[in-house]
């Protein structure tokens, strides 16, 4: 019979590796733990926290130099004023030490501090680059990209608009509710449509206005081609109206600067970038590489863009109340429409549901609620029970951090 080998045991050599030097190689690994709802920004690749259960998906692409570079957190004193953003450490230092509070702001985490009021801030500008149907901002100062926001526009109010109308003429020659038409009443103004569009912009700039001292906004101005030249026809178009009355609306923030198309392109193409040609996807050579160029003509201090990861936003559309739907059910009924609350809810409302996590709030069903994605608008359930959701806060747009390359 063949003998067996006497099995000798091998003494495994364990490495003494240095407490600092373990820590940095386990942080560049993509552990689970780094998504946690506890952890704050370590670097742009990093998720983007968001309130109640964590951070948001971290972009492809992640492995450039120029997008590992550490975000810096919002900060506000304890009057709401805000200060220059601080480095995530420093942040951290100071809700241990019980000086600061955490919050969060539509997809923004940022920190209060507790024990001071006021400060010295820099220079920080934001740059605007409008577009037909997504658009770029840009948060910056001399020494650091902060915030770089891709949009989508709102292009739904013309047709709803218009269905509106529609509606209202049908049901007044019929034998139903409606209002009698007011010939009298006052004409001019922004349409609706403009409105919507440049209100938009306008409140992601106060909101931007209530993180970072913004000082200063540039915006690419963009016109309207009339169709004769007329001189009544060189305001006539709705883009001028909207530009006009956003720029007046704008300078209560902050000193607004605007600069040409080909004066963006030429600084575009001093600093070496291109623009992308597909303006729908959401990478930062579609709006951002604009609305960085813009923001650094103000503040200077870079060459190249120090941080490339973008936040896409998108507003939530709404349904007016409408007496019913525009086709019966069955059986002739007609279901009512449309609304801005579900069952003491306001719509869009941010909640936490037990098995959903961080959701808005849709429409309504019998005694049950919709609960939607925050970050695609996916319907997530139809049959939430209203004392399961916990109300955060009042919100009118989804986020998520851009996952295209």
């Amino acid at each position: 019979m063949p003998t067996r080998k006497p099995q000798v045991k091998r003494e495994t050599r364990v490495a003494k590796v240095p407490l600092g030097a373990g820590r940095r190689q386990l942080n560049h690994l993509p552990v689970a733990g780094r998504t946690t709802p506890g952890m704050l920004h370590q670097s742009p690749s990093s998720r983007m926290v968001s309130p109640e259960v964590g951070n948001c998906p971290a972009p492809s692409g992640a492995g450039e130099r120029a997008s590992n570079r550490p975000l810096y957190i919002p900060v506000q004193d304890r009057t709401g004023r805000p200060l220059m953003p601080m480095h995530p450490a420093r942040a951290r230092e100071l809700l241990r030490r019980g000086r600061a509070v955490r919050r969060f702001s539509k997809g923004i985490f940022y920190i209060r501090l507790l024990d001071r009021e006021g400060g010295a801030t820099q220079e920080v500008a934001v740059g605007i680059d409008p577009g037909s149907k997504k658009e770029g901002f840009t948060v910056k100062s001399e020494a650091h990209t902060f915030l770089n926001i891709q949009t989508d526009a709102v292009t739904w109010v013309k047709d709803a608009i218009k269905v509106r109308r529609e509606m209202r003429r049908t049901r007044r020659s019929q034998n139903s509710p409606c209002r009698q038409p007011q010939y009298n009443r006052a004409r001019g103004g922004l349409a609706p449509s403009t409105r919507a569009r440049w209100g938009w912009k306008l409140r992601i700039a106060s909101w931007l206005s209530k993180l970072y001292p913004i000082s200063y906004f540039v915006v690419e101005d963009i016109k309207a081609r009339t169709t004769s030249c007329r001189r009544w026809n060189a305001s006539f178009s709705s883009i001028e109206y909207g530009k006009k009355w956003f720029y007046e609306e704008l300078g209560r923030l902050a000193s607004v600067e605007t600069k040409q198309g080909y004066e963006t392109k030429e600084m575009r193409d001093a600093a070496g970038l291109r623009k992308g040609r597909d303006k729908k996807l959401s990478v930062f050579e579609s709006h951002c590489v604009d609305s960085w160029v813009l923001a650094n003509s103000w503040t200077g201090g870079h060459i190249q863009p120090d941080n490339k990861s973008i936040m896409c936003l998108s507003p939530i559309q709404f349904h007016h109340r409408q007496l019913h739907y525009f086709r019966p059910s069955e059986g002739g009924i007609r279901k009512p429409y449309g609304g801005t609350r579900s069952l003491g809810f306001k719509r869009g409302s941010l909640i936490k549901h037990p098995k959903w996590g961080l959701t808005y709030v849709g429409g309504t069903m019998k005694d049950r609620i919709t609960l939607h994605s925050i970050t695609n608008g996916k319907r997530l359930c139809q049959n939430a029970r209203p004392s399961d959701c916990k109300f955060l806060a009042y919100n009118s747009w989804r986020w998520n951090l851009s996952t295209e390359s």
